[in-house]
C-alpha cells in the first residue's frame, strides 16, 4: 500500500491523491516517470519526483526509522504489508497507578506474529532486555500505545527508543467508525480470548499483580495469560484493520481499472 500512498507528499491529501489513481498514477515510479501532470505545479512537481525517489530507496533498503520521521503518524497503518514480517505487537500491565505517583509497568508482552514473549518485573524486565527485544523490530502494534503504553514505558526508561513506524489500533480503527476499546473491537471482530480470563479486564490485572506480589503464583499464571490475549490478538486485528483501511482508500477500484496487480 504504501508504495500507492502520494498523501506522504507535503501539499497532497486524500483528493488528490485519488485524483493521480484515477489518472493511472498508481505508484511512486508511476509519479517519477509522468511527464504531463497539468494539475500539479512543475515545480512542485520536481520537489515530490525527489522525495519520492528518497522514499523509494530508504523503503528498498527496509529503514524503517525513516519513514517513522517522514510519515504522519495516521499513515503509518500503510506501511503494515511491508514491515508485517517484521512487526512486534506490544501490551503493558501496570500496578494501576500513573508515573510520578508510584505507577510503574508490572510486565511487558511483545508477539511477532509467531511467538510470545513476556517480561516481568523483578525478573527479566529490564532496559537492557526491552532495548535489545526491540532492535530486532521495523514496526509497533499497539491499541492505544502512542498514548499509553510507550509513554509509560518511556517515563521509567527515557532511553528506551521507539523510532519505527507505530499503527495505533486504536486510533485506525477509530477512521472505520469504532468507538469502544479492544475487548469490544476484539468481539465485533469475532475474535475469542481463552477462556481462563474471558471477561476479565484492565482493574482485574492490576488485582491479579497484587496476588502474585505476594506469592500466589496461579494469579501470575492467569495475568500472563491475560498479557499474551491482549498482545497476540493485536496481530489478527491489525491484519484485519489494515485490510478495511486500504479497501476504504478504494486503490482496488483504480488497480483493477488500469490492469494492475494489486
Amino acid at each position: 500500500m504504501i508504495r500507492n500512498t502520494f498523501s506522504i507528499l507535503n501539499g497532497i491529501g486524500e483528493r488528490l491523491e485519488k485524483k493521480l489513481w484515477r489518472n493511472g498514477i498508481l505508484t511512486w515510479d508511476d509519479f517519477i516517470h509522468a511527464q504531463d501532470l497539468n494539475f500539479i505545479n512543475p515545480n512542485k512537481k520536481s520537489l515530490f519526483d525527489q522525495h519520492l525517489s528518497n522514499a523509494r530507496r530508504e523503503l528498498d533498503y527496509g529503514n524503517a526509522p525513516y519513514f517513522s520521521a517522514t510519515i504522519k503518524r495516521r499513515e503509518h497503518w500503510r506501511l503494515f504489508d511491508t514491515f508485517k514480517e517484521l512487526s512486534a505487537c506490544l501490551d503493558i500491565e501496570t500496578n494501576g497507578l500513573m508515573p510520578g505517583s508510584g505507577g510503574y509497568t508490572t510486565m511487558v508482552g511483545i508477539y511477532d506474529g509467531f511467538d510470545y514473549k513476556c517480561f516481568l518485573k523483578d525478573t527479566n524486565l529490564t532496559y537492557e532486555n526491552l532495548e535489545r527485544e526491540f532492535s530486532r523490530y521495523k514496526y509497533l502494534i499497539t491499541f492505544y500505545g502512542s498514548a499509553f503504553d510507550v509513554p509509560f514505558l518511556k517515563r521509567s526508561m527515557p532511553d528506551l527508543k521507539f523510532n519505527i513506524p507505530h499503527f495505533d489500533i486504536c486510533y485506525a480503527s477509530r477512521r472505520l467508525g469504532f468507538r469502544k476499546g479492544l475487548k469490544s473491537l476484539e468481539t465485533e471482530l469475532g475474535i475469542e480470548r481463552h477462556e481462563a480470563v474471558r471477561g476479565m479486564n484492565g482493574y482485574d490485572a492490576v488485582k491479579l499483580w497484587e496476588f502474585a506480589r505476594k506469592g500466589s503464583s496461579e494469579a501470575l499464571d492467569l495475568l500472563t495469560i491475560y498479557n499474551k490475549e491482549d498482545t497476540v490478538n493485536l496481530f489478527k486485528i491489525a491484519d484485519i484493520t489494515y485490510q478495511k483501511l486500504r479497501a476504504k482508500t478504494g486503490i482496488e477500484e483504480y488497480l483493477n481499472k488500469h490492469h494492475r496487480i494489486p
